[in-house]
């Protein structure tokens, strides 16, 4: 095991260095301390798997990369070239398609065969949307685009309340929803500001 992590290490220490970050660039990036950073290139201990995994997708490698000795150009059967990243945003804009295909047919079936005109639809568009890519982004992406979701998703989920509201002609103070995201948006900030 001891030179399983001295293998990780030194490979950590390569790639790093290859795309020129620093440890303390490696640190913000992944959300831990340069202390922790240090450690793993020093083979003193290893991330865990959901970090290391976070580690091939930074570098664009696969796990055996970083358990293989070698340099860059011996491994190459394990660099992966951006097609799993590119797949990865197809498949939720994917996703994300589908949820506005089942909005425009929530629209227009209605309007065609009723007149009944639901544009409230694409407002509730929106929030459903912000919760396919929360979806995604915890199987695939970074923390930091988690905040930037959940904030659009607090909002427009108020919105289209505040909207839906308007749209059943009942007005009668609904303003008030909007303090409802108030105290929401404090959890979300505060939470971004939580550290591993």
């Amino acid at each position: 095991m001891e030179n399983l992590k001295q293998i990780i290490g030194q490979n950590l220490v390569e790639l790093r260095k290859l795309k020129k970050y620093t440890q303390a660039d490696l640190a913000e990036i992944l959300q831990y301390s340069d202390k922790a950073i240090s450690k793993w290139e020093k083979g003193e201990s290893l991330p865990d798997i959901e970090v290391l995994y976070q580690i091939c997708n930074l570098y664009g490698v696969t796990l055996d990369y970083l358990t293989h000795e070698g340099n860059y150009e011996d491994k190459q059967e394990y660099v992966t070239d951006g097609k799993s990243q590119i797949n990865k945003i197809v498949v939720t804009l994917l996703s994300i398609s589908l949820v506005w295909f089942m909005v425009i047919i929530g629209f227009v079936y209605p309007l065609i065969m009723n007149g009944i005109n639901l544009w409230i639809l694409f407002v509730w568009g929106v929030p459903i949307s912000c919760i396919v890519l929360l979806v995604f982004n915890s199987i695939w992406g970074k923390k930091k685009i988690k905040f930037y979701i959940l904030t659009t998703f607090n909002w427009t989920l108020i919105t289209a309340l505040f909207l839906q509201f308007i749209y059943l002609d009942f007005t009668y103070q609904i303003w008030a929803l909007f303090l409802l995201g108030i105290p929401a948006q404090v959890a979300i900030v505060l939470w971004s500001q939580i550290k591993r």
